[in-house]
């Protein structure tokens, strides 16, 4: 049992040798500054896999957008490398329906989730492409940068969001997308419904009357289905101009630390309590 013990130690230490892969023993280092969210924001699995990239040079510290500047710098500082930098992105939903605006037919009773809600008539809300309600994305945020407003609708905070893309995955009517923050011109609906009856049911949807495409350079905005979309390839020729005609206010403008700005001649919203069931 000795020799037998002795024969496989032996072994294993020949297999040791052989097989051993080198790693670099900054990668261990780097991770420990980055923030071990694992969001996959900078576009790798997780903060290990960054790390590995970072020290192979594949990667940049500033893609990191979680990252404080100064860590950032220090990584940088540490491998000797460029700091680089990323554009900022953010979790955008393509909704604007709240309850003071787009109406249910039918209350839902069950699980006080969006998934649970959607499984049922989908939800009863007049609209089947717009926002249930129920705070699916906020619940599973794990950087509290969404927040369920008075009229149930999602609020993203672009400063604590980390375009991690957990909202896009669980939100069923698919209404979450992950844009840079320089994406400043945004269709605030999924709606492909045409007609008084669509308009009775939110008074916020995306008509597709054409204006914001007429008053926008060529080829910026097209009308696909009853729904304006905007070609981002084209990014460098929006403007504030697009959106100033438009009668919903679907179309906004999205201006750093002011917020959604709608047009001049959109209708203005002043109810503020939910609308009844009709």
């Amino acid at each position: 049992m000795a020799l037998l013990g002795l024969l496989l130690a032996v072994i294993l230490a020949i297999a040791n040798r052989r097989l051993y892969v080198y790693e670099d023993p900054r990668i261990d280092q780097v991770e420990e500054m980055l923030p071990h969210a694992n969001c996959g924001a900078c576009g790798s699995a997780g903060c290990r896999s960054f790390a590995e990239k970072l020290v192979t040079q594949e990667a940049t510290p500033g893609q990191c957008t979680v990252n404080s500047k100064d860590m950032n710098k220090l990584i940088a500082d540490f491998l000797g490398v460029e700091l680089g930098e990323q554009e900022k992105r953010v979790a955008r939903l393509a909704c604007a329906g709240g309850s003071n605006v787009a109406r249910t037919h039918a209350g839902y009773s069950g699980l006080d989730t969006c998934r649970a809600a959607a499984l049922v008539a989908g939800g009863g809300k007049g609209c089947v492409w717009g926002c249930l309600g129920f705070g699916d994305c906020d619940d599973v945020c794990e950087f509290d940068a969404i927040t369920m407003d008075q009229h149930k609708l999602p609020v993203v905070n672009v400063e604590t969001c980390t375009a991690c893309g957990d909202c896009v995955e669980i939100c069923p009517r698919e209404l979450f997308s992950i844009h840079p923050v320089g994406h400043r011109l945004w269709v605030a609906c999924r709606s492909l419904e045409k007609g008084e009856e669509a308009e009775a049911d939110c008074a916020v949807l995306c008509t597709g009357c054409g204006r914001c495409a007429a008053d926008a350079p060529e080829g910026l905005i097209t009308i696909e289905n009853n729904l304006a979309v905007i070609d981002y390839s084209k990014n460098a020729l929006a403007s504030r101009l697009a959106i100033e005609r438009c009668p919903t206010g679907a179309i906004v403008w999205l201006e750093e630390g002011a917020g959604s700005q709608k047009g001049k001649e959109a209708k203005k919203i002043v109810r503020q309590e939910a609308l009844p069931i009709s």
